[in-house]
């Protein structure tokens, strides 16, 4: 396992992390829960991200049922929200309610990484940022992150940061993948820019980047897709489906498979700090973290560049610049 330095932090989490989603219903119960976070560790895994809201508010209290006789082994990173506040909530309300209780379900006493999980309009990120400096300095959070934040959003909170002497926001967390490659416009180069470390979500695009799924095939029984899952919806476009199938003949040609792939083709990037993906069984962990151990090529790289770049890309920038 390879580690990577969390942005301007003194954190070494492993390339290959665990998403905290499907732990709790509808997904896992406790035990398998449990199985999976305890053979990642065996696998030099450090590094999990949760939420307060996943597995309908569970994934939080499975983990730190996980974690709690090994805690200084792990890298914990969780997420707080606005969403549904009552009428007379303040964000610093909120924020501070939220932190207790995933202290208290993680079973811990800081939280490494707390990351705001999406912007709300009519919520101040100075008072978002004030509430989180308190947090820090009580020593409840140690570091501060931002999730589904366009480039221009993170960069204001860093500016209010400098100016006020509040947290930094460390991490910028985003839907990113072989067939999703939106953040690479604006949102990684601004991570280089400031060293701000870059955590992907759905880096298998909810398992449509796997040799699960085939070119106009039905969905696998058992898989998310045959389930329904938004995420697989979304992602099983026409032209997706293409993509899929030809990196599919590349990469088996390459003697890897194509979850693999997704994972090695994020980590080529250096702005990734971790990839974190949910799973569903022990297998999967070691599934995830065998496509941690491939480096790809620069020419293997190019090689997938050319089969995911999509024609329209360039003439968005071109858009960008002409506007």
């Amino acid at each position: 396992m390879q580690f990577r330095r969390l942005g301007k932090t003194d954190i070494q989490v492993s390339a290959v992390g665990l998403g905290g989603n499907t732990f709790g219903p509808p997904r896992l119960d406790q035990a398998t829960s449990i199985a999976c976070i305890h053979h990642a560790e065996s696998l030099g895994v450090n590094f999990i991200d949760t939420a307060a809201i996943y597995g309908e508010g569970h994934s939080e209290s499975f983990i730190g049922e996980a974690l709690h006789d090994r805690r200084s082994a792990w890298v914990v990173a969780t997420k707080f929200n606005f969403w549904r506040m009552a009428a007379d909530e303040r964000p610093a309300q909120r924020i501070r309610r939220q932190c207790e209780e995933s202290l208290r379900k993680l079973r811990t006493d800081y939280i490494d990484l707390y990351q705001m999980h999406a912007p709300v309009p009519g919520v101040s990120i100075d008072e978002v940022l004030e509430t989180l400096a308190t947090l820090v300095h009580e020593g409840k959070v140690r570091y501060v992150g931002a999730c589904n934040f366009a480039a221009w959003r993170h960069m204001q909170a860093l500016e209010k940061g400098r100016q006020n002497g509040w947290p930094r926001m460390v991490t910028s967390q985003n839907h990113y993948n072989l067939v999703r490659r939106h953040v690479e416009l604006e949102t990684l180069p601004f991570c280089a820019a400031e060293e701000v470390a870059f955590l992907p979500y759905h880096p298998l695009a909810g398992g449509f980047l796997t040799d699960k799924y085939s070119k106009h095939q039905p969905p696998p029984p058992g898989t998310r897709g045959a389930a329904g899952s938004p995420i697989i919806k979304r992602s099983r476009t026409a032209h997706n489906e293409e993509v899929q199938d030809q990196l599919k003949t590349w990469v088996h040609a390459q003697g890897h498979n194509l979850g693999e792939l997704a994972i090695a083709w994020l980590l080529h990037c250096p702005q990734v700090a971790s990839v974190i993906a949910g799973v569903s069984s022990t297998a999967q962990v070691e599934a995830n973290v065998k496509g941690g151990d491939w480096q790809l090529t620069s020419a293997q790289f190019e090689a997938v560049d050319v089969i995911t770049r999509w024609e329209g890309s360039q003439e968005v920038i071109e858009q960008y610049i002409n506007f």
